[in-house]
Parts: C-alpha cells; sequence; structure tokens
C-alpha cells in the first residue's frame, strides 16, 4: 500500500472499533508487509503515536470537529487524530503531513473526507495554542490513560503514579542480554563500538546492555551467532533470583517467547532438565528458534500449567519460574495498545488466574524448592496483595526476601517501575516451600 497513513488507520481501526479485536502487535503482523520496508517505520510510528495519545488526540479532534463523526468513519477519526500527531509531535514539514493525511482518504476509499480533513488540521495548525490551552486539565487525558487506570495507580503508589505515567508515554529502550556463556560484557561492548553502535551496561543485569539508539537484530554483532538476545534488563533479573543450582530440575510455566528460558540456560548450564510450558502451541514456535539460536536444549510443551494431568509427570521441580500472564501495564511504552484493550474487570479476573496458577504450580514444587512469582504489572492486586493471600492460605509457604538495589521494596516482594531510558515495569517474589519437620 502507498499510504503509510491509510495502512496505520488499517491497523489501528480494529483496535478502536466498539467491539475491539486484536492487538497491536497481531495487526503489525498481519498487515505491515504490505508497506514497503522504508515506509515500515512510519507506519509503525504513526501507530505508536495515536495509541499512546489517544485520549488527548481525541479530545482535540473534538474541538475542532463542529460535530462527532458517525461509528461507521471510526477510520476518519484515526486519520485526523493521526494528522495531528504529525503536526504536534513529528518532525514532518507541516504542509507534507497535511497532504499526506488528506491523500489517505482515497485508498480508504472515502474522498468526500478530504475536505473536512483538511479544514481540521490547517484550522488546528492556526488555533493550536488556543485549543491545547483549553484541553481539559483531568489527568487522565493529558497522559492519555483511561481514567480508571490513573485512579488504581494513584491509589497503589500516590507517590510515583505520576513518574509511571510519564514513562508510559516514552519510547522503550533497546536492551540486549549478552550469552555469559560465549562472550564477555566488555568484550561485547567493545564489539558494539566497533560497529559505531553507542551503549552501556546495565545498571543491575550482570548480563545487561543499553543501547542508546534501537537498531535491528540484524546489525548487532554476534547476534545469529548467539552471543547475544533481546531483553529488557528487569526481564533479565529472573534468572539470578531463581538461584539455580548444577542437577536441579526447573519449570518455566509460561514460557513464550523464550527469553527467560534460554538466560536460565546461560545462568546455569549444568541444570538436570528445564521444561518450558506454554498454553499457545504456535508460541513455541519463537522458543524453539531462540533455543536453536543459541544452541541451548530444553523440553517444550504445549499445555495448559494450570491442568497438570495435560503436562506433569508426578516428578518434582527444584525451581519454579512463574511468569504469569497479567495486565502488562508494566510494558504499556513497549504496548501502548494496553490501555485501552485492557479494561478495569479484567484485573479481577487476572489475579484469580494468578492465584490459581500458584496454588496449582505449588503442588509440584519440592521440599525446600524455589518458585520465582513474576508479572510485568505495576498493579499491586497482581502482585504483593495476591502473594500475600496465598501466603496467608498456604501454610508450607514462606517468602525469601530480595535484598537488592532495584525497584522497591514492598510488603511481600519488589516492584519495578518503568523508566525513562531504564528498565520495564515488573514485579518479583521470591518463595519457598518449607521443609517437613
Amino acid at each position: 500500500m502507498k499510504s503509510s497513513r491509510a495502512l496505520a488507520v488499517r491497523i489501528l481501526t480494529p483496535l478502536f472499533a466498539d467491539a475491539p479485536s486484536g492487538n497491536l502487535t497481531e495487526q503489525f503482523d498481519a498487515q505491515l508487509h504490505k508497506a514497503d520496508e522504508k515506509s515500515q517505520g512510519l507506519v509503525k510510528e504513526l501507530c505508536f503515536g495515536v495509541c499512546r495519545h489517544y485520549l488527548y488526540l481525541h479530545n482535540i479532534a473534538l474541538a475542532l470537529l463542529s460535530k462527532p463523526l458517525k461509528k461507521k468513519d471510526k477510520d476518519i477519526e484515526l486519520l485526523i487524530l493521526i494528522g495531528i500527531y504529525q503536526l504536534k509531535f513529528l518532525r514532518t514539514p507541516d504542509h507534507a503531513s497535511i497532504n499526506e493525511t488528506v491523500a489517505a482518504c482515497a485508498p480508504l476509499k472515502k474522498p468526500w473526507a478530504k475536505g473536512l480533513i483538511n479544514g481540521v488540521l490547517r484550522n488546528y495548525l492556526r488555533e493550536q495554542d488556543k485549543i491545547t490551552a483549553g484541553i481539559s486539565q483531568d489527568y487522565s487525558v493529558q497522559t492519555s490513560h483511561p481514567s480508571w487506570l490513573v485512579d488504581a495507580l494513584k491509589a497503589d503508589w500516590p507517590t510515583h503514579y505520576r513518574d509511571i505515567l510519564e514513562a508510559n508515554n516514552q519510547p522503550a529502550p533497546l536492551s540486549i542480554r549478552v550469552n555469559l556463556q560465549q562472550q564477555n560484557l566488555s568484550d561485547t561492548l567493545a564489539s558494539l563500538s566497533a560497529a559505531n553502535i553507542s551503549a552501556k551496561a546495565c545498571a543491575f543485569s550482570k548480563s545487561g546492555i543499553t543501547l542508546e539508539n534501537a537498531v535491528s537484530v540484524e546489525n548487532l554483532p554476534g547476534f545469529n551467532a548467539g552471543l547475544c538476545s533481546i531483553q529488557d534488563e528487569s526481564a533479565q533479573l529472573a534468572a539470578e533470583l531463581l538461584k539455580l543450582e548444577p542437577g536441579q530440575r526447573v519449570l518455566d510455566a509460561c514460557a513464550a517467547p523464550g527469553g527467560k528460558t534460554c538466560h536460565i540456560l546461560e545462568n546455569q548450564a549444568d541444570i538436570d532438565q528445564l521444561i518450558a510450558l506454554d498454553k499457545v502451541a504456535p508460541r513455541l514456535d519463537k522458543v524453539r528458534s531462540n533455543l536453536s539460536r543459541l544452541n541451548l536444549h530444553a523440553e517444550l510443551k504445549a499445555a495448559d500449567a494450570a491442568d497438570l494431568s495435560s503436562w506433569w509427570d508426578n516428578q518434582l521441580f527444584q525451581r519454579i519460574l512463574l511468569d504469569a500472564p497479567c495486565s502488562a501495564t508494566g510494558i504499556i511504552r513497549r504496548h501502548p495498545d494496553i490501555k485501552w484493550l485492557r479494561k478495569e474487570r479484567d484485573i479481577s479476573t487476572l489475579a484469580q488466574q494468578q492465584l490459581q496458577l500458584l496454588k496449582i504450580l505449588w503442588q509440584t514444587l519440592a521440599p525446600g524448592g524455589i518458585l520465582l512469582y513474576a508479572t510485568c504489572s505495576v498493579l499491586k492486586q497482581e502482585n504483593e496483595n495476591l502473594v500475600g493471600q496465598f501466603l496467608s492460605q498456604t501454610n508450607d509457604a514462606q517468602e525469601i526476601k530480595i535484598t537488592a538495589d532495584w525497584g522497591i521494596s514492598t510488603t511481600i516482594g519488589r516492584q519495578i517501575f518503568p523508566k525513562t531510558g531504564g528498565q520495564d515495569g515488573f514485579y518479583y517474589a521470591r518463595l519457598r516451600k518449607c521443609i517437613p519437620e
């Protein structure tokens, strides 16, 4: 498709329909190939930008339109938001932004909207200061987050919620995990420097490096040879927290796409067995691909971790990683569509599923063994409150305090907040099964 704006609209429309379908990643996978390689970056930028700033842009559009558009014209509304986003946030020349946005009406088969979009965007240019000043000062609108999420973060983290919301609207940095079995950190930094890629060692992960600017994996020295992998610093902390030892049987209960699976094997090459589960069989293809690239081996099983009869052989594990399905509110900056696809009612449903998983997998843990509970959420309902509920109901479970200089200590476990230029939001709690006396 020649029009990057029209393709961006087609990617976004299902996400903002009355009954949303799919997510941004799925839409990219299905449609991004319709743009040439040069245009794909712009399409992604427009989609990410509208998702990040949707509520703010929507309020600007309402101020510019004489009456709201009909539901069947959601695509035109999104095209207007794309135009406003370009004019406010991108360096594209104003005339090019307007002309190309207006031209996108043709491939969308709505030529009647050309005059409307042209007038709206030119009016915005003329009156943007006045219009911006008149936008609601409600923090939900100003930061483009649903009000329920703003309220939840404010209740959970009254001294941190503003920083969380601001960080959510910033692009996430690209971090890599060095395969320390193959190469040390200093040699990797030297290789990156030789390739004119600016980078620095992560502050907390022993195997992590953060790049100053994102690059494609093909340009990362040693990537195809298995010397490094893409992984955020927060996620890199899991393998060390497991306190892996030789000869152990280990379970990665929700493994795809396999970053933590591979890191477990890089961290402790002499474990006896690693079983990597995922409920969705096609997602294991990515795990398999990562293992192959790194020349590592794990036993992959497509099964619901909560259904023990479908996968467990009654042999206990000494270590379990439960990276539980969650709201993903700690990685909104990577997946800004989460703000609009996730609903308040989802959180209690997720918490119930997380607690059930925790209880069921606890049965498979050997006495003296460690289960590491992790989420990429920043909501207490999925994290410390949930683990506290589990501990109160489980006589043979005890917390092992995590002493670290990352994140903050909570009543149970440690919480990491998304940080501009730094880590993703993440939560960890380490639990031990008591040995019977």
